[in-house]
């Protein structure tokens, strides 16, 4: 009788399974967590991550692109808008990085606010992110060199340089013939290794590829000055044509939602939030100034792109070189744009590899996924597993999957996690109103509204592809957590 009542009484205290899916993290990140990382990382340094995950071939590419389909010359309206929602999220991501550095990001900052359960959601859908973004960079990377080669008059076999797998006309995946992308495979197998042996020197060869890279921009973007043509400009805005999206003020804003996608960077800059040497200051320095740095850099090319050529004529993989090409004065800038488009993706592949891994460590933390994902070697101070794990998952997507498979996928977790990131901040402001805030978000409740509402509405205009991959993805993962992560919850158990 008294066993009986025992168990009643502890069914009774044991909390619901919607009060335990709903469980949230302590606030205080976990002091043990800072002696097994290495704190190297200034303000300056984290500026260059945030920069290194932004500023690729998108700033090559996309200006170019989205100007000729969708915005006309007021491609630069369309950046200034994406900027400013990008910037609504990145002021919600200061405020919980200074607040809660942890390793985790947006992972971290919802179990802190909303719950084990969506945590997991957003965690397991920044790791699609940062993998597939890893994997989608080394594809371009490995057509632009085969490309450079080719210009030597150097010739790969088509079968080592191209994904066994693509899609036909119907969206449907078919064989190519072709065996394995080589090029992608050694790129992350060449940054993966860095970042295994150390942030020191993972963070100074990024600088050293972010500082190459800016200052080809700027150079580009001064000799092209004097080339602008100011009729190019009119009509700003070129009216619409008929179809939604396709100039107009339509086309501005679409234009502002494929460009938002170039701007996410500095969520990586957040995950390095235990290797921060000050992370209350620096990293909301970090975050903010390199979205501020690479709109500035975004508008001053798509500026003079649109100036130097008529739009109409940047509808192309290389607007930049077409815009050179215009003018053959400017024929000696072709290798310097040929270095920096490899340097940014570059530092794009290493920026988005250094993501993940930590992102893994703060989940085998909680206990959600497997304890090994935590360990870091006892000499270089890294996440060494999960830093392997992660790259030779990238690498098998990059060898198999071609570029437009993977494109679409990496917006979605991205957008998912900065719209939750802007309604963890509002809920802290009411569960937490007294706390220290080393750097708070103005005007919150309008600010935190105003960042979800844009991200969770640009999640509306991906395809119903993507969102397929989503729920497939999604519902992987929650068969993960059901089986493993929810039992073995360190918060739980």
């Amino acid at each position: 009788m008294s066993d009986a009542i025992n168990k009643s009484n502890d069914a009774a205290a044991r909390p619901s399974l919607l009060r335990q899916l709903c469980a949230v993290r302590p606030i205080e990140p976990v002091p043990a967590g800072k002696s097994r990382l290495k704190q190297v990382l200034s303000a300056p340094a984290l500026i260059a991550i945030g920069l290194g995950a932004t500023i690729g071939s998108g700033i090559f590419v996309l200006t170019g692109t989205v100007a000729a389909n969708h915005s006309g010359p007021a491609i630069t309206l369309s950046l200034l808008i994406a900027a400013f929602g990008g910037g609504l999220a990145a002021l919600c991501y200061s405020e919980f990085a200074a607040f809660l550095p942890a390793p985790g990001s947006a992972y971290s900052y919802t179990y802190a606010t909303l719950g084990e359960a969506l945590a997991w959601f957003i965690g397991w859908n920044l790791l699609l992110e940062y993998a597939i973004s890893a994997s989608a960079v080394a594809v371009s990377w490995s057509a632009y060199v085969v490309s450079l080669l080719a210009d030597a008059h150097i010739h790969l076999p088509a079968a080592l340089v191209n994904a066994p797998i693509g899609l036909d006309a119907h969206d449907h995946l078919i064989a190519t013939g072709a065996i394995v992308n080589v090029p992608a495979v050694l790129i992350i197998a060449a940054m993966t290794a860095l970042l295994y042996v150390g942030m020191r020197g993972s963070a100074s060869a990024n600088t050293l590829m972010v500082s190459l890279k800016v200052a080809i921009i700027v150079i580009i973007v001064i000799a092209g000055l004097k080339y602008i043509d100011p009729s190019n400009w009119r009509p700003y805005i070129p009216p619409n044509t008929g179809a939604r999206g396709h100039f107009g003020w339509s086309g501005v804003l679409q234009g502002a939602a494929i460009i938002f996608f170039s701007y996410v960077g500095f969520d990586t800059a957040s995950t390095t939030a235990l290797e921060a040497r000050n992370p209350q200051r620096d990293l909301p320095i970090g975050i903010l100034g390199a979205l501020i740095i690479s709109a500035v850099l975004y508008v001053a090319m798509a500026t003079v792109l649109t100036g130097m050529v008529p739009f109409q004529k940047l509808d192309t993989d290389a607007p930049v070189a077409v815009a050179l090409d215009a003018h053959p004065q400017l024929s000696w800038l072709s290798w310097i744009l040929k270095v920096g488009v490899i340097a940014g993706m570059t530092s794009v592949i290493l920026t988005s590899l250094l993501g993940q891994p930590r992102i893994l460590l703060s989940m085998a933390d909680d206990g959600l996924l497997p304890p090994a994902m935590s360990r870091c070697h006892p000499r270089f101070k890294t996440p060494h597993v999960s830093t392997v794990w992660t790259g030779v998952g990238a690498a098998l997507i990059a060898a198999i999957f071609p570029l437009d498979v993977l494109a679409d996928l990496i917006s979605m977790g991205i957008l998912l996690a900065f719209g939750v990131v802007c309604l963890g901040v509002l809920m802290l402001r009411y569960t937490r109103p007294d706390a220290h805030r080393p750097f708070r978000v103005p005007w919150a409740p309008f600010t935190c509204v105003l960042g979800a509402l844009f991200c969770f509405g640009l999640t509306l205009t991906l395809g119903w592809a993507t969102w397929m991959r989503l729920v497939i993805w999604t519902a992987v993962g929650m068969s993960i957590y059901a089986f493993y992560g929810f039992k073995h919850s360190r918060l739980r158990t």
